[in-house]
């Protein structure tokens, strides 16, 4: 080839190299420096960061902006909730996803722009909720002030506590449009239905059940069940329950013997449970509902107090009912397997007199603590050994535990079928096996889960009212596909 031919080729060459650089330095300073005119501000990236929605500004540095579920009826809220460096408070499990959002600090003044969850809750009498606490309130209140904890009625105590989570969620919806209560803006309150993502039901249906299920006097029906009653024939003439069919609404029933006429009646709502042991799958099931934990009554022991590996003596610790209905029979099975061995100690056990107490520092004072299903599969027993920071054994087969799409529990638990938990000397076997380091990791986990299992008020961030709240956000999309797809042909359907 002739120098007149290689010359254009090379300068052909050197052009396109150069002209590729300079497209390239172009890209890079067109996203360094998009907060100038060169892009408007209306450019946004969409990026999908763990199955969720989040926009990336480019003008603001470690900004996510998070888009609200979408309310059918309503429109979208704009919720843009900067995040600066440092001021995450969540953990991450080790899957990868977050135990609680980033963004949910504790704040003076929450908003619909800064909640995770927007929430219509109804304002039903108060005979269904603090008025069966013996809260009176004057004329035309509906709601106790819940400023001043002093001003409204306790919870009761003892194994009433365990079911009490209704009390914690209603009072965290009302302290969040008071502006003096500070606490996370995981969920706030919104005063028009069409806005919100659930509707919550404010029914005391746990402590309706412990204090009001048996006939008083000349009752021909008890409170609880009238008050059931009355709550169905509510919800029925409630536009936001027809809308939906009440797929929307979120209802509390967390005793297992809690809504017992009703729940049938108001199946296609979100319920949160202990537990699905005492109801059918057409009622209650995972896909639509959230199991809750149960709120201990043992003393949470603060992990500057919390004993280690040598200084617990008792190798297993079981205190409670022993002999149980069905899948509960495995307790006295195992009751006669371990009582004799000389590091166990399995015993009958109430809340009566001193029963709570001496349960709380058995279990403080043991590696291993024995949660066994007894007439359902799961029980307040596993959340005292958590506060109490011994390593829980669950032999329940059909348990379903809290959160536990954020949670790993097999990194603070171990799990036995109750198959092999019969079998003699398997499962003192496996404990016995279980070093000093592998314990202390599992015990040093069990000192940061504790604080995703607390009930307070106000609450805290990634306490369990927060956790709560943000499982019911994780199950409203899949609410709404429902939802939308049932309403594919209600217009054609409509017309003819």
């Amino acid at each position: 080839m002739s120098e007149k031919g290689i010359f254009p080729s090379r300068f052909l060459f050197y052009i396109i190299t150069i002209s590729m650089f300079l497209l390239i330095l172009s890209s890079v300073f067109l996203l360094q420096f998009g907060n100038t005119s060169l892009i408007p501000r209306s450019v946004f990236k969409l990026i999908l960061l763990n199955g969720t929605s989040i926009y990336l500004k480019p003008s603001v540095k470690n900004e996510q902006i998070k888009l609200p579920f979408l309310s059918s009826g309503s429109s979208q809220v704009d919720a843009q909730i900067p995040i600066e460096n440092g001021e995450s408070s969540c953990q991450k499990s080790s899957n990868g996803k977050k135990m609680c959002n980033s963004w949910q600090q504790k704040i003076k003044s929450c908003n619909t722009n800064q909640a995770l969850l927007r929430v219509y809750m109804y304002d039903l009498p108060s005979e269904f909720h603090f008025g069966l606490l013996g809260w009176k309130g004057k004329s035309n209140q509906m709601w106790p002030d819940v400023n001043d904890p002093s001003r409204f009625p306790s919870y009761p105590g003892g194994l009433n506590l365990q079911h009490s989570m209704e009390y914690w969620l209603t009072l965290d919806l009302l302290s969040s449009n008071t502006p003096n209560v500070v606490r996370p803006c995981a969920a706030i309150r919104v005063k028009n239905s069409s806005h919100a993502d659930v509707i919550f039901v404010p029914f005391f249906s746990s402590l309706s059940y412990n204090r009001h299920s048996k006939l008083q006097g000349k009752e021909k029906i008890s409170v609880n069940k009238m008050l059931q009653n009355k709550l169905v024939q509510f919800l029925n003439m409630r536009n936001e329950w027809k809308r939906f069919g009440g797929n929307d609404h979120l209802i509390v029933a967390h005793h297992p013997n809690s809504m017992l006429d009703a729940r049938g009646k108001l199946g296609s709502a979100m319920f949160v449970l202990a537990d699905f042991g005492r109801y059918p799958t057409e009622v209650a099931n995972l896909e639509k509902d959230i199991i809750a934990p149960y709120r201990h009554v043992v003393r949470t022991i603060p992990s500057a107090d919390s004993a280690p590996f040598d200084k617990r003596p008792i190798l297993v610790f079981f205190q409670g009912a022993i002999y149980r209905k069905d899948g509960g029979a495995i307790r006295h099975e195992l009751y006669y397997l371990l009582k004799d061995e000389k590091d166990v100690h399995f015993a009958f056990g109430t809340i009566q007199g001193n029963g709570v107490n001496q349960a709380g520092q058995g279990m403080a004072s043991s590696k291993f603590c024995l949660n066994i299903a007894g007439d359902t599969p799961s029980s307040n027993r596993l959340f005292d050994a958590i506060v109490s920071h011994c390593v829980p054994v669950i032999i329940s087969d059909e348990i379903e535990l809290p959160f536990e799409d954020v949670i790993d529990y097999s990194e603070f638990c171990l799990f036995v079928h109750a198959s092999d938990a019969v079998k003699k000397g398997y499962l003192l076997n496996l404990l016995r096996g279980i070093k000093r380091d592998q314990w202390t990791k599992m015990w040093e986990k069990l000192k940061e889960i504790v604080r995703h299992l607390q009930y307070q008020y106000p609450s805290q961030p990634c306490d369990a009212v927060d956790m709560i709240w943000e499982a019911v956000a994780r199950k409203v999309s899949s609410v709404r596909f429902r939802i939308h797809r049932e309403n594919r042909y209600r217009r054609s359907e409509q017309t003819t």
